[in-house]
Order: C-alpha cells, then sequence, then structure tokens
C-alpha cells in the first residue's frame, strides 16, 4: 500500500503541478477513450493544407517476394517537406499501422504546422514493411525491428537528401512505434547517422511481452466461454456496433459518431474490453500469417504451399484469431529466434524486447522523453512506476486518456511540440 501512496503522489506531481491548469481531456472511461479518441471540439487544429507525398523505396534487395504479395515489393512511406530548411522528425506508426493511418496523420499534421519536414514510417509488424524491409520477417524482436528501421530511415534520407533541407533530425513513435523509437535511439548513438537532437515516445510499452499477454486477457477474460466463444461474440458486436469498423486501423478508428454510438447502445466495460483486445487479435492474427508465409514456416499455411494473388486466405486468418500470443510465442516466435540464437532463453528474449533492457542508456541520456497515461491498459502499475522512476522529469504523466485516446487531444499535441522545442505561441 505504501508503494502505491509514493507511486500515486509521483503521478499527481508530474501530471498536474500547483502552478499547472487542471487537465481537461473530457474522456474519463479508458476503454470509451481508447477506443474513440478526442472528441473534435477538444482536438488541436490541424486542419491545414500538407505537401504530403506517398513514396516507395526497394529495401531489401534480392528478397523473394511470395506472390501473395505480389503488390509488397517496395517499402511504402510519406513524406512531408517545407519550402525551407527545417529540422526532420521522423515518426513511427503503432503495431499493425501504416504509414498513413489515422494518428500517424495527425501526428504528420501537427509537426509540419510546427515546422518540421515529417517523415511517415510504417510499424515493422505491418505486412507492408514485413515483407519489404523486414530482415527476418519476424517483427517483435525490437532490437532486429530497430535495425530495419534504422536502414529504412537511412535509404529515406539518401533519397531526399538534395530534396529537403534539413538542419537535425528528431523522432517519435507511439505505442508499439514509441518503443521501437528508443531502441532506434540507443542504435544511432553508435551508427551516428542523424544524431538524433530529441526523441520521445508516446504511450511505450515498457515489457512488450506483458503489454501483449494484457491485451490478449482483455479480449479473452470478457467474451462467454474464453475463445469458444469468439464467432458469437463478434457477431454480436458487429450488430451492436454497425458500421463501426469502417476505415478501421489498429487502435485508429477514432470518430465522433462512436460517442453516439456509446450514447445510444451504453456497452460496459467487459463489452469495450473485449473490443480493445479483439482489435488487438486482429492485427496478432495478420501479423501471425504474414510472418509465416514469408518464411515457409508450416505454422499456419502447409508447409511448401505457394499461395496466389487469388487464393483465400479467410481460413488460415480463423485459424491465427483464436491463437493467444502465449501459443504464438512458444510455437512459433521463440523457436524462430532461437535457432538463430543457440543458447537464447525464453526469459531473455523476453528481456531483449522490453525498454528495462536499456535502463542505462534511458537513465543517462536528456534527449528522450515520454508521454504516458495513468490509465493506459497496456501497462502494468509497476510499469507506470518504473517510466516515473527512469525518466523523472523527461516523463509527462497525464491523468486520463487509455490508450492513444488523447494523442490528438490540443494540450498533448501542445505538450509533445513543446518538448521538441516548439513554443506554444508558435503553435
Amino acid at each position: 500500500m505504501r508503494r502505491f501512496h509514493v507511486l500515486l503522489a509521483a503521478v499527481l506531481l508530474l501530471a498536474s503541478p500547483v502552478n499547472t491548469p487542471a487537465y481537461d481531456y473530457p474522456v474519463a472511461n479508458p476503454y470509451i477513450a481508447t477506443i474513440a479518441g478526442t472528441p473534435t471540439a477538444y482536438k488541436a487544429d490541424l486542419k491545414l493544407a500538407i505537401p504530403e507525398e506517398h513514396k516507395e523505396l526497394r529495401i531489401a534487395e534480392g528478397r523473394n517476394v511470395p506472390p501473395i504479395f505480389w503488390f509488397q515489393n517496395r517499402m511504402k512511406y510519406s513524406v512531408t517537406l517545407q519550402d525551407r530548411k527545417a529540422p526532420l522528425i521522423f515518426v513511427i506508426a503503432a503495431a499493425g499501422s501504416s504509414y498513413n493511418s489515422p494518428t500517424t496523420n495527425s501526428l504528420q499534421r501537427a509537426f509540419y504546422k510546427a515546422g518540421f519536414h515529417v517523415v511517415c514510417l510504417s510499424s515493422p509488424t505491418h505486412p507492408n514493411f514485413m515483407v519489404t524491409a523486414s530482415t527476418t520477417g519476424v517483427p517483435g524482436y525490437v532490437p532486429d525491428d530497430a535495425r530495419d528501421l534504422y536502414r529504412a530511415m537511412t535509404k529515406v534520407w539518401q533519397d531526399l537528401d538534395g530534396e529537403a533541407q534539413v538542419t537535425e533530425f528528431y523522432l517519435t513513435g507511439y505505442s508499439l512505434g514509441a518503443a521501437d523509437a528508443a531502441f532506434v535511439a540507443r542504435l544511432d548513438e553508435e551508427v551516428k547517422g542523424f544524431n538524433f537532437k530529441k526523441v520521445l515516445m508516446i504511450n511505450p510499452p515498457v515489457n512488450l511481452h506483458d503489454s501483449i499477454l494484457l491485451l490478449d486477457r482483455m479480449l479473452l477474460d470478457n467474451i462467454p466461454g474464453g475463445i469458444a466463444g469468439l464467432n458469437p461474440f463478434v457477431d454480436q458486436i458487429m450488430t451492436k456496433f454497425a458500421g463501426l469498423y469502417r476505415g478501421m486501423e489498429a487502435l485508429d478508428f477514432n470518430n465522433d459518431v462512436l460517442y453516439q454510438v456509446f450514447e445510444e447502445e451504453k456497452p460496459d466495460d467487459r463489452e469495450m474490453a473485449a473490443l480493445i483486445g479483439l482489435s488487438f487479435r486482429l492485427v496478432s492474427a495478420n501479423m501471425m500469417l504474414t510472418a509465416d508465409i514469408i518464411n515457409n514456416q508450416g505454422y499456419l499455411v502447409p508447409k511448401n504451399r505457394i499461395l496466389t494473388p487469388t487464393d483465400p486466405t479467410t481460413e488460415y486468418l480463423k485459424v491465427a484469431l483464436r491463437l493467444s500470443f502465449d501459443q504464438f510465442f512458444d510455437e512459433f516466435f521463440f523457436p524462430f529466434f532461437k535457432a538463430r540464437m543457440p543458447g537464447l532463453t525464453k526469459e531473455a528474449l523476453i528481456a531483449e524486447v522490453s525498454l528495462k533492457s536499456l535502463e542505462p542508456y534511458l537513465r543517462s541520456t536528456d534527449k528522450i522523453g515520454v508521454m504516458v497515461n495513468a490509465d493506459d491498459m497496456i501497462l502494468a502499475p509497476e510499469d507506470l512506476e518504473y517510466l516515473v522512476v527512469v525518466f523523472g522529469n523527461r516523463a509527462k504523466i497525464y491523468p486520463r486518456g487509455g490508450h492513444l485516446g488523447n494523442i490528438d487531444y490540443k494540450e498533448n499535441v501542445e505538450d509533445m511540440l513543446a518538448f521538441f522545442g516548439v513554443g506554444r505561441e508558435e503553435q
């Protein structure tokens, strides 16, 4: 109990200093915040025309792309350039999200409006990145993902050199992309290709393995009958929230219409927790299937079965949807990396993908900051305490917002820009 009081005092101190106004993000329920995001009236004003270009680059030279992924032969990303000298910021998307997801686009607009060149990259767990830019085709081992991202970023910069006048480099990412950003920053300290001036992590997992298990349990613990009740639950959700899934990607399904749905349907917390867990399970299933096809492991698709663009994958995805992350970790993920790193243990693998593996660096550098919410369901209570202890005054803890729900709230956007040296009067 004493530990809880210490943590609570630290959170309150960081989240609401005496001389700062109260935090007015309007959504108190973390599940609603996670699903529906920020109501339009409370969002930062990011309505502006931007010179966005969608571009493609060949990253993994010589890769034999499986026929079913014939359209994924180049890594896709976006570039938004100022017409003058400016800093350049790379934005790394969340698990399963692409370079042009709604959340990534919000950050792109915020940073462009603040005077940055902006490059947006898909998550290493997105199928396009997995096929075109991942060394192994099996994302989730974050040190590898960081190297793949760094190689992609380097090629993007080489492609832009001469087109953009860049004064210095910055980096940010959200959710899994935030953890990726920390590992990329540590790698850059060795390679010194960018010499990032500042790096901001937005709603990162501390222990990736544990956060994924928390998301998995949100589904399994909140549907009647566990995974056996998945089909009836999906049918129920699709009926109750008709129209909800239009444009959904990962946890980026933010739309004002959701508030009206919540008002009319009044879902309980268990239903919303299961919906969030289902969203993650969809991302996870897609990643599992893509990794299996790329590596011909015979885990979901029979070994040496060559899928063509006309072959249906629905049945394979149905199987993947019923696989917990624990199963995938034990049956595919760990054996895959153990074959490449003899002597590797499960405990060591879990530790190596945690932010705690970077603790000496995260404690010593003043260039990395973190923004998190006290009610983020991908964090255990001890994770929040850990971030407060490790980052000190480089941690910004908000009292509510769920997971990414407040990322485009006006105060949050002001805070992230202020971290990068953009004063509120300049916004």
